[in-house]
């Protein structure tokens, strides 16, 4: 088998279509659609359902999947591994959710940007849950992300400490208040996409609260987010470092909640089996030794 059919099919199972697959992979539909029917035809069956919303594994597919997962990362490592002089440079991919981006990151990417100009780092945003996937997978060298984290294919160091906070509209100046000012079914719970884990905390905070029926509302972007809670919109779980640096902090209000909702760590994740590359044990050591962690 090539391996380029194997990284092509482990990508269009991830991205669930032929068109996100290809974009991933900076290359045409036909490259993506050619190696994935090559496969195929060298399998002797299908390995995947095509239907009007994209793709989806068939039983074979899902067998092959964590082998082509594992030869595409073993290859990239083998590749890095070979170029690795001791010396910090090349690609280095991290991963992190958004509300960390937005305050934690940009004072340390900054530094080890200024300390390493050689080393060609780039940042993806996305859900704890795709985070991981893509860290396993191979397709970033390492993320951050929200605990806990028990995989054994993953090494993990804490990072930063959070506190989360109930953010609602400027009007409620309690939790008292919102739970008396809101309908019995509860205000509309705004969250990330489904893998977003203050969403799962939100919404057992919900289900805690008697509000199991609430409706959600998807937003993609943090300042989204917190703009439709002060527009009154609905409440949201955020750390509470992100909402206080927000240009909106005088229309919304914030909520302490008990320790058992509140705190959370954000870990570093990377894959234990990995060679640990020299630009990312750069990066490692420049959070190790941080001095520019704001106060949770």
């Amino acid at each position: 088998m090539e391996l380029n059919d194997l990284l092509t099919f482990a990508t269009v199972a991830r991205t669930g279509s032929i068109t996100r697959a290809a974009e991933a992979l900076n290359t045409v539909q036909s490259n993506v659609t050619q190696r994935v029917k090559a496969l195929e035809a060298e399998i002797g069956t299908v390995l995947f359902e095509r239907h009007s919303r994209g793709m989806t594994l068939t039983p074979a597919g899902r067998r092959l999947l964590p082998y082509a997962q594992q030869m595409a990362a073993l290859a990239r490592e083998a590749l890095l591994a070979a170029r690795d002089d001791g010396t910090p440079k090349g690609p280095l991919a991290i991963g992190s959710i958004e509300t960390t981006t937005a305050v934690r990151l940009p004072t340390l990417l900054a530094a080890f940007h200024r300390t390493y100009p050689e080393v060609a780092l780039s940042l993806r945003t996305a859900t704890t849950a795709d985070l991981v996937t893509a860290v396993i997978e191979g397709a970033l060298d390492g993320a951050f992300v929200v605990a806990p984290i028990d995989h054994p294919e993953l090494a993990s160091v804490t990072a930063f400490s959070e506190e989360l906070v109930m953010v609602a509209p400027r009007q409620f100046d309690s939790l008292a208040s919102l739970r008396a000012g809101t309908p019995a079914s509860g205000p509309t719970a705004l969250v990330f996409r489904t893998g977003c884990t203050y969403r799962q905390r939100l919404e057992q905070i919900f289900n805690d609260f008697g509000w199991p029926t609430a409706a959600r509302f998807e937003l993609g972007t943090l300042d989204g987010m917190i703009g439709c809670v002060a527009a009154g919109m609905g409440v949201t779980l955020l750390p509470r470092a992100v909402v206080e640096h927000s240009e909106l902090i005088k229309d919304i209000s914030l909520h302490t909640l008990k320790p058992a909702y509140a705190r959370v760590e954000t870990l570093f994740i990377r894959r234990r089996a990995a060679h640990p590359s020299s630009a990312l044990a750069a990066f490692m050591a420049s959070l190790a030794n941080r001095d520019h962690e704001i106060a949770a």
